[in-house]
């Protein structure tokens, strides 16, 4: 090999300060192809909008957790009132008002505390006539939309 040839395979090689080796030095950098960066994002694409259906199936069956949650805890409520005093509560207020809720939940189907409809027990023209309010025997949600199980929320 001659002076020029050595010179020149000097030139692409540098000592390595970690091993004390020589190794060459590549003028191309290494670096992610258009090719992999499109697969890449495609592969992302494709996770991203199988799992979007998902979360939003699962989102509302949180929510109708919930809307059961919160009936089931506010029948309990009523039928305990009722064990207690002798009486249905007045309103839903009424089983805030004598500690019996703390606040009265949120309707997660209409995200509001206001739309609860409440069924009123019918009362005898004498009970009426005596001045008796008639209280709440039941609750359901105001809502008017239709759940998984295809019931409408206001008939659970």
């Amino acid at each position: 090999m001659t002076s020029i040839q050595k010179a020149r395979e000097l030139h692409w090689m540098e000592p390595n300060t970690a091993n004390g080796k020589i190794q060459h030095i590549s003028s191309k950098k290494r670096g992610f192809t258009l090719i992999e960066i499109i697969i890449v994002l495609t592969l992302i694409g494709i996770i991203v909008g199988l799992g979007l259906p998902q979360y939003k199936h699962a989102a509302k069956r949180a929510r109708e957790a919930v809307l059961k949650e919160d009936l089931f805890l506010m029948r309990k409520l009523i039928h305990q009132y009722y064990t207690d005093k002798g009486k249905y509560p007045v309103s839903l207020q009424a089983l805030v008002e004598d500690q019996y809720l703390r606040i009265i939940p949120v309707d997660p189907t209409t995200k509001s505390a206001e739309t609860w409809v409440e069924v009123k027990e019918t009362l005898e023209i004498e009970d009426l006539a005596s001045g008796i309010e008639p209280g709440v025997t039941d609750v359901f949600s105001g809502s008017d939309r239709i759940g998984t199980d295809g019931t409408p929320y206001n008939t659970w």
